[in-house]
């Protein structure tokens, strides 16, 4: 239960950096800083699939990491039910 929890916490802290990523994008000169260039190399691998398959709204609102945060959701889950599973 314990290996779960540190999953859940690291999962936790990764949607964290997801939602400081997504304000930074509304401040270009934030985004285009080297704190902006490390937290886009962090994010963009697991956001740019969402984005291939959900495209933006009208071409300017991104619902792509709305999707992104339910499946960090279901993982965290997922995480607690295979640790309920095997303990």
């Amino acid at each position: 239960m314990i290996i779960a929890s540190f999953l859940a916490q690291i999962i936790s802290i990764y949607s964290w950096i997801l939602i400081i990523y997504i304000l930074m994008s509304w401040v270009p000169s934030i985004q285009e800083s080297s704190i902006g260039r490390l937290f886009a190399n962090v994010c963009e691998p697991f956001l740019s699939p969402f984005r291939r398959i959900i495209p933006p709204i009208g071409g300017v609102i991104d619902i792509s990491p709305i999707i992104a945060f339910f499946v960090l959701r279901l993982a965290t889950r997922g995480v607690y039910y295979l640790a309920y599973l095997f303990a």
